[in-house]
């Protein structure tokens, strides 16, 4: 019997495209334009201030030592006259919780000030630009030299240009491993080629950290890496003041002001010259509203108020400004009241409370610390004497930066006394473990766990700490 053939396979054609959609849109460089101005002055302010800070404490001196230095070897954290242990972590703790606060605050009374003024990402790219422009010049002229054919010009510009970038990268990558170790040594030991492992690792690593971040990656770190820019928009409100386009005032865009009666007499004072958008650091256009972008560093405002003088028109068109009042076209005065609100007086008054309640802490420490361990080989034991001894380990610290002399004594039961030596010397800003035994005529105390104090002195009577322990009296 003959096998059936199949029938016939409709080929239905699929068109192919001949391009495909990429997931992400390529990123476009950004050559910002240098622009002076109020705004552009506070932030070299900012730059100066807060560099001069950063590289500069390091190489202070306090008595015989370095002024803050954080020595994470040796356990100990000096601020100026500060000694600090990890068992002071609540000050850490309350550091870390009046920052969050201030950042609060400035959030909800002017939008991202932190970002455009003080961030470090912000100043470090502002010094990077500044050495770029000096070095390969204007905006139009690194535009030029960036799509222009490879020329010994070039290269020696770009080269150069690297050259300094990294020598700052590496310099802030040394001061910031000179906060953990003393930066004089550390001096010492580079220049004799002796640096540690770690001191070499975390310098490399801090350095390139600052010259791809501030280099390269500039804009793209605040729009797509720092978190701050994603939930910034739960801090704001209506009343908080951000960097504003007036469109009332701007729109629709026109010509100068020369040619407008004749061609459009019904133009605003924008005259579309983009200036707002070269100066701009992330690349954005502020007349199209509030973005996530903008790190509100004013210098639209700046750009935008030299055209208005030029043009002879009032300056304001870019401002910080709130949305309130550019809705109900308020006057400052009446902007700055509402900037007052009940929510920016809770967050003040909680920072105010915590910053006294900071300082007031750290002028009553006491510059004395106990830490109290019992000696597990021994629990309890019956010595010479008819005593009943109890073994304990006492680790003292000294946070004055004077030799201290200490008495140790002990209460809660009647008839303890230390039997070992009651004085121990701790050298400046040093801690010492000492061995203290406690002694109890047998029979004085019932069996079972006694609370008893150990009571530690210095010798001038100035500072004293009490920490509680436990007597065992065996059955």
């Amino acid at each position: 019997m003959p096998t059936p053939k199949p029938p016939p396979r409709t080929v239905i054609p699929i068109a192919v495209a001949e391009e495909s959609v990429g997931l992400y849109a390529a990123h476009q460089k950004i050559y910002p334009r240098s622009v002076s101005g109020y705004f552009a002055r506070w932030r070299w302010a900012l730059v100066f201030a807060t560099q001069l800070v950063f590289y500069g404490l390091p190489w202070l001196e306090w008595g015989q030592r370095q002024a803050v230095l954080f020595d994470l070897g040796a356990r100990r954290f000096f601020l100026f006259g500060l000694v600090l242990y990890p068992q002071d972590l609540i000050y850490l703790t309350g550091l870390l919780v009046v920052s969050a606060l201030s950042l609060f605050l400035f959030t909800a009374v002017a939008g991202r000030l932190w970002c455009g003024y003080a961030c470090p990402q912000t100043v470090y790219t502002e010094i990077f630009m500044w050495v770029e422009e000096k070095i390969e010049g204007s905006r139009i002229a690194r535009m030029r030299l960036d799509s222009g054919a490879l020329s010994a010009e070039k290269l020696v510009k770009k080269w150069f240009k690297h050259i300094v970038w990294i020598s700052i990268g590496l310099w802030t990558g040394f001061t910031f491993v000179g906060y953990f170790s003393p930066i004089r040594e550390l001096g010492m030991e580079f220049l004799q080629t002796r640096m540690g492992s770690w001191e070499v690792f975390w310098v490399l690593f801090y350095g390139f950290a600052t010259y791809g971040n501030a280099g390269f990656m500039r804009e793209q770190v605040c729009k797509y890496m720092c978190p701050y820019a994603r939930f910034q928009s739960a801090m704001f409100d209506r009343d908080t003041l951000i960097v504003s386009y007036e469109p009332a005032r701007g729109e629709p865009r026109g010509l100068p002001a020369k040619a407008r009666a004749a061609s459009a007499p019904a133009a605003g004072h924008c005259i579309d010259c983009k200036l707002c958008v070269q100066v701009c650091p992330t690349g954005i256009d502020i007349r199209q509203g509030l973005q996530y972008e903008c790190i509100g560093c004013g210098l639209c405002v700046d750009a935008c108020n030299i055209v208005m003088d030029k043009m002879q028109t009032p300056r304001g068109l870019i401002r910080y400004a709130t949305q309130n009042g550019m809705a109900g076209r308020w006057t400052p005065r009446q902007v700055l009241r509402r900037v007052l609100r009940p929510r920016v007086l809770i967050y003040a008054a909680v920072l105010m409370a915590l910053c006294v309640g900071l300082l007031a802490s750290l002028v009553i420490r006491t510059p004395l610390k106990v830490d109290v361990v019992r000696d597990r080989a021994s629990l309890a034991r019956i010595v010479e004497g008819g005593q009943l001894e109890n073994v304990y380990r006492l680790q003292i610290m000294n946070a004055t930066e004077q030799p201290q002399r200490y008495r140790i004594q002990a209460s809660g039961l009647d008839g303890l006394q230390v039997s070992s030596e009651p004085w121990v010397e701790v050298a400046p800003a040093q801690s010492r473990w000492v061995a203290v035994r406690l002694q109890l005529p047998y029979g004085a105390a019932p069996a079972g766990s006694h609370k008893v104090h150990f009571d530690v002195r210095s010798e001038d009577g100035r500072d004293g700490v009490s920490e509680k322990a436990v007597f065992l009296v065996p059955r």
